[in-house]
């Protein structure tokens, strides 16, 4: 938590750029999404908006690239759409490190995280899977490289995920072509 209120200090000349781009762009420039936490307890992930408004609610991989604003495909890119995720951390409803939540709807990945016991941690802004450049498109996979970090994670391995997701490895959610 006390990290996050560092990070959000250190960030918020970007966190304010970023906003009055994609407020310029879309006029909402904040997106909440409903999200499954620990044990699966819903609760809102806040992001910067990248896509249109009207785009469905759906996992990334199933959404259509040309719905990605302009200054979205830069600000995903990046990974700086998820900066707003460090209040979710604050809230206690994220950590900077585990599972990416997931939405309701995705049942494949619900069951297998279920069946590796993923929803007994805590979700996170970015951990083993973003670094190795899996997505939720992958369900079965994702889910076990998620049950191999909240196994073997540790002071070292929880800022190594992070200084691997600051410095560029691994990608974001791909998106639909």
């Amino acid at each position: 938590m006390v990290l996050s209120l560092i990070l959000i200090f250190i960030f918020s000349p970007i966190l304010l750029f970023i906003y009055i781009i994609c407020f310029i762009e879309s006029g909402n420039p904040i997106f909440i999404q409903k999200r499954l936490g620990i044990n699966k307890k819903p609760f809102y992930l806040l992001k910067f908006r990248t896509m249109n408004i009207n785009t469905p609610s759906l996992a990334s991989h199933l959404v259509n690239r040309n719905l990605v604003t302009k200054s979205g495909r830069i600000i995903r890119f990046l990974k700086l759409d998820e900066l707003p995720q460090l209040i979710n951390v604050i809230k206690g409803d994220m950590s900077l490190v585990g599972p990416r939540p997931c939405l309701s709807n995705q049942s494949e990945l619900i069951k297998y995280r279920d069946n590796y016991g993923v929803f007994l941690s805590k979700p996170g802004i970015t951990g083993l899977g973003q670094v190795r450049g899996v997505d939720m498109s992958n369900p079965q996979r994702l889910a076990k490289l998620d049950s191999q970090m909240i196994s073997n994670l540790n002071q070292i391995n929880y800022f190594k995920y992070l200084f691997l997701t600051v410095f560029g490895k691994g990608i974001g959610d791909r998106l639909k072509k």
